[in-house]
């Protein structure tokens, strides 16, 4: 006899629905800010970016929005609007290295936590959301502690990114209901129409309005399985789609995501573009839509606690050789070279001594990176002395391996010594040392016929030197300088007598001329004198200039003096 056969798969068969938690913070720049200034909360404040010259608000808190204030709105009307208004310019690293920290406390939910972009994490829930007491439990949980932290948030759970991006941002109401704060807009009777007519923004696509009450109904909940009747109700701005996209279909009568399903694909694609149909995909996990969290960040630092405090140069240096050693075996382990390297030094009563030192060239190996220290430890304060000495690898870049080589080969390079680029190098770090990295400079050629673009400046310490120099049959003058004014006939033939920088000179030879234009593709303010014609002048006194002829174009032309050749 047979055995009887299960209709049920196997436990380990049996597919596993994703589960994505979107939380986003509209507020994280402001709250911010009230963080660390708590008195303020009461008070409208805006935190201000610019955008060219237009300096616009990117964050606002509570009391601001109350005022009718809102987001990218110019700063001159919000004033008119709010002349009590607090302002603080906008720091987009802080506000990074806030949301870097938010994602570390999100870790505690799941360890597949990503950033999107300035304001916004995404969180892979799958098999994650039973060891909070289930999805309603770590809803509530996540937002206590945004509560506690000072911070808004706005979150939504569903088998999607899109589908949770799009109901932390535009489900107003709460729990997994339909309808938006508590009857369906559809269904209005006449009593409601002022408020339907207050929510007519949101249903053209604009951000939904915050509910009130308590945070847990702040966002949706969508059910496994339920993306799509959870999105229907949604604008379509909640699909990600560009404005045009969203402007477009609300001209065909298309507001609501629900409005879409009955639409043909290819129509909707060949009339809004791919981008459309490929969100709506997204949404529906149709179309894959990986999360990818960040990865740990790479931290070289060393830490030596002292039993009694120190203060003389020979004890650091003598610290200093215990903490280099390890902190290169570290580097060469991961492959990294050091480029910047900061040695902290506490002291005993408080506060702390600080020296950085930076290299030319990538470095693990302690004898290239311990005289570095050593020239710049003179003026360091002891004060009552160190009794913790901390060295951290703040830029590090990749280091490859040097090949082995054997036989004649090692005999001859060790003849020869260092290379003269790795001499050269050390000379950079060991000046860098005294004056600093960005003060060492040098030129390298540039793709340019204009006598002022010719070569560039870039530092030393970070840039490779020129292969070679093109070779050019004109000479060209030892110094250049600003085109200056000179007082001669309007003639493009060689002045024989010229006044310039108050002399008067004369002119015993002139070589040339050399044409030059402007690059008609630039508007350089400096080139709307037109062609010039450039001419090597020698003065009866035996000054050798550089003097062109401007043929004049939207500025006025004649003669000017650009350079001497010594």
């Amino acid at each position: 006899m047979l055995p009887l056969m299960s209709d049920t798969p196997p436990r380990s068969a049996r597919p596993i629905n994703r589960r994505i938690l979107s939380l986003w913070f509209p507020r994280l720049a402001a709250e911010r800010v009230l963080r660390a200034a708590p008195a303020l909360a009461e008070t409208p404040l805006a935190v201000v970016g610019e955008t060219g010259n237009l300096r616009e608000i990117v964050s606002l808190n509570r009391a601001a929005s109350a005022r009718g204030l809102r987001r990218g709105q110019a700063l001159t009307e919000a004033v008119t609007l709010c002349p009590d208004l607090l302002t603080r310019p906008h720091e987009p690293q802080r506000d990074a290295q806030a949301l870097a920290a938010l994602r570390r406390w999100a870790g505690r939910f799941s360890p597949w936590v990503a950033e999107e972009g300035a304001e916004a994490l995404l969180i892979d829930l799958t098999g994650c959301a039973h060891l909070f007491g289930g999805e309603e439990a770590l809803f509530a949980q996540v937002h206590q502690d945004c509560a506690d932290l000072g911070l808004t948030v706005r979150a939504g759970i569903a088998d999607t990114a899109g589908a949770a991006w799009a109901l932390a941002r535009y489900a107003g109401g709460g729990g997994v209901a339909q309808t938006h704060g508590g009857d369906a807009i559809d269904q209005e009777a006449r009593a409601t129409r002022s408020r339907a007519e207050k929510r007519r923004h949101w249903t053209r696509g604009g951000a939904a309005p915050e509910a009130q009450g308590k945070p847990g109904r702040v966002a949706r909940i969508s059910p496994p399985g339920g993306v799509r009747q959870s999105l229907s109700p949604l604008p379509i701005a909640a699909l990600r789609v560009p404005p045009d996209i969203t402007a477009g279909l609300a001209r065909l009568g298309l507001r609501r995501i629900g409005d879409l399903w009955g639409m043909p694909r290819a129509g909707l694609a060949r009339r809004f573009g791919r981008e459309l149909v490929r969100r709506l995909d997204q949404a529906l996990g149709v179309e894959p839509e990986p999360i990818s969290p960040a990865g740990a960040p790479l931290h070289f630092a060393m830490r030596l606690p002292l039993p009694e405090p120190i203060g003389l140069e020979a004890d650091i240096l003598a610290g200093l050789d215990r903490l280099l050693p390890p902190l290169c075996e570290k580097l060469r382990a991961r492959g990294r070279g050091a480029r910047r390297l900061r040695l902290e030094m506490l002291r005993a009563e408080g506060g702390t001594e600080t020296v950085e030192v930076g290299l030319a060239r990538p470095a693990d190996r302690p004898d290239s990176l311990r005289p570095l220290f050593e020239l710049k430890l003179g003026g360091v304060e002891a004060g009552f002395g160190f009794d913790v000495l901390r060295l951290v690898a703040t830029v590090t870049e990749p280091l490859h391996a040097t090949e082995h080589k054997g036989g004649w080969a090692v005999a001859a390079e060790a003849r020869a010594g260092r290379s003269a680029a790795q001499a050269f190098d050390d000379l950079i770090a060991r000046i860098g040392a005294r004056v600093g990295l960005e003060r060492i400079t040098r030129e390298h050629p540039t793709d340019s016929h204009i006598p002022e673009k010719t070569s560039a400046t870039q530092a030393a310490a970070y840039s490779a030197p020129a292969a070679d120099w093109p070779e050019t049959t004109r000479p060209r003058p030892l110094t250049l300088f600003r085109p200056e004014p000179v007082t001669a006939p309007d003639d493009p033939t060689p002045p024989l007598r010229f006044r310039w920088r108050g002399r008067v000179f004369e002119t015993r030879a002139a070589h040339g001329p050399e044409r030059i234009a402007p690059e008609w593709w630039l508007d350089d303010p400096n080139w709307r004198t037109g062609v010039r014609d450039y001419w090597r002048v020698v003065t009866t006194e035996g000054h050798r200039l550089w003097l062109f002829y401007a043929h004049g174009g939207a500025a006025s032309g004649g003669w000017f003096a650009q350079g001497d050749f010594g």
